[in-house]
């Protein structure tokens, strides 16, 4: 390969070996976190914009239809974490033009999943909603909002695929800016289209996804002339354009890699879509104010899916450097930092839980006490599961990915369904509510004794360097990895 390839990481960060290790971690975490926080404000201001103007069918109505984009995500989210990977491992070997062929090939390749998933979904969307049980009230808002989003969807999946691979490159604040310019086209724009402000048409609830649409071919658009204005290191031009022509061994390990975390993230999309399926068959008012619990419930879980990233990329690169010494310490500051953030919010919540839930309902809504008696017996929970992400991040990054897949497949469905059905006799809609921290203390009691007596730690990740070409390296460099194993710094 031409040395002209083998540049160097253009932002000189990637080490997460040295240093205090919670500073380090915590420094680390951020910019992933911050992302987090705007999404999921994105989603609280436009419920917040739907519940006032709208009222709680249509609130009903866009929390289904955002059951089935996390869905979605979910399905991305593997595929995007494996050309992470990929793309952090190029750049730890200084190899730039393997970073442009791994996130051509993903992006060449993703592109044609995004717009058949954008037709399909269009399509499908009576028979999804059908599927969810979506309450009579709401089931037309909710078709109307869902076929909308769905011309979204192409936007949005590739959008977070080349963030995702820009965090893999070691670059956090150019995806943070580009979110920023996301969540200020669609919280902005949500009253414009729902209520026809100026020249704008009056669309009601396809007002907001209407939004939606707008803001994310923008981020979209706006990051990729971005990329070629800085001549960031991911953008291609000239002969590189060719590798949007899928490479058949980079795609393999892409899917290979991606399908285990992917799965991860569909157990826990598909136990929820279950879950929702059964909340609605208690009526609009208990939809809405679960639809509006799930929305500060985003926020606590945040930081521990911000924490337990970083904690695999941290624990990752210290097992490739032979730091087994500094393991045990990086997943124990990652609870602690878990417990201590989630803890503030959890209390803060309990506190102000009527102000935060009238924001969307409004202080006279039936469904305010139903919300809060939902956040009462279930939002401490987050403090459980904050911990077993921290946990999995630590053993994925060793290339455990089968023992967590199962741990959350056996304490979403069979524990978390199982005693949300059985239970349902005698405690009616309280077991829904239950089913949260019941399955919460079984994940992290399974993740505790897997940490402790599984054998994660031996399967070694190790970077064979006899490969002839490029491309059987970066094949060969993760014949063995876990996504999230080789990650560079995001921040």
């Amino acid at each position: 390969m031409a040395d002209s390839a083998r540049q160097a990481n253009p932002g000189g960060r990637g080490d997460l070996t040295q240093g205090h290790i919670g500073k380090t971690l915590l420094a680390f975490a951020l910019p992933t976190l911050i992302s987090s926080i705007l999404q999921s404000l994105n989603g609280t201001v436009n419920a917040i914009w739907i519940g006032r103007f709208l009222g709680e069918s249509a609130l009903a109505a866009t929390s289904n239809s955002n059951m089935i984009m996390f869905l979605l995500m979910a399905f991305v989210f593997g595929f995007g974490m494996a050309s992470t990977v990929l793309v952090g491992q190029a750049f730890g070997r200084r190899d730039v033009d393997g970073a442009r062929r791994v996130i051509g090939t993903a992006i060449g390749s993703f592109v044609f999943v995004a717009a058949a998933i954008g037709v399909l979904g269009w399509v499908f969307s009576p028979v999804l909603l059908k599927v969810l049980a979506t309450p009579a009230d709401a089931a037309p808002l909710a078709l109307a909002y869902l076929r909308v989003i769905f011309i979204a969807m192409p936007a949005i999946l590739i959008l977070v695929l080349l963030m995702m691979g820009m965090r893999g490159a070691g670059d956090a604040m150019t995806p943070l800016w580009f979110m920023m310019v996301a969540v200020i086209f669609d919280s902005g724009l949500n009253p414009v289209f729902i209520l026809g402000l100026g020249p704008a048409p009056r669309l009601g609830i396809a007002g907001s996804a209407t939004a939606t649409v707008i803001a994310n071919y923008a981020a979209l658009i706006g990051l990729i002339i971005y990329m070629y204005v800085r001549d960031l290191p991911l953008r291609l031009k000239g002969r590189e354009l060719k590798y949007l022509v899928p490479d058949r061994a980079i795609l393999k390990t892409i899917i290979i890699k991606g399908i285990p975390m992917g799965l991860q993230m569909i157990v826990i999309s598909a136990s929820a879509l279950a879950l929702i399926g059964l909340v609605n068959r208690e009526g609009v008012d208990t939809t809405a104010a679960f639809g509006v619990v799930m929305q500060l419930w985003s926020y606590l879980q945040m930081p521990a899916m911000a924490l337990g990233a970083a904690v695999s990329a941290m624990v990752a690169q210290n097992i490739g450097a032979g730091r087994w010494d500094r393991v045990g310490s990086i997943t124990r500051s990652g609870i602690v930092q878990a417990l201590a953030i989630t803890g503030v919010l959890v209390v803060l919540l309990a506190v102000a839980d009527r102000p935060a839930l009238a924001l969307f309902l409004g202080g006279h809504s039936p469904a305010l006490p139903i919300a809060r008696h939902i956040q009462l017996l279930a939002t401490w929970s987050f403090l459980l599961m904050g911990t077993t992400m921290v946990i999995f991040g630590t053993v994925r990054a060793n290339g455990a990915v089968v023992g967590p897949l199962i741990i959350l497949a056996i304490g979403l469905w069979p524990v978390r369904l199982g005693f949300a059905f059985g239970a349902y006799p005698w405690l009616k809609a309280d077991a829904l509510w239950l089913s949260f921290p019941v399955s919460s203390f079984a994940n992290i009691s399974m993740a505790i004794a897997f940490y402790l007596h599984g054998g994660w730690k031996k399967a070694r990740m190790e970077v064979r360097h006899a490969p002839m070409d490029q491309q059987e390296c970066v094949e060969e460099a993760l014949a063995e990895a876990e996504p999230g194993g080789r990650l560079n710094p995001a921040g």
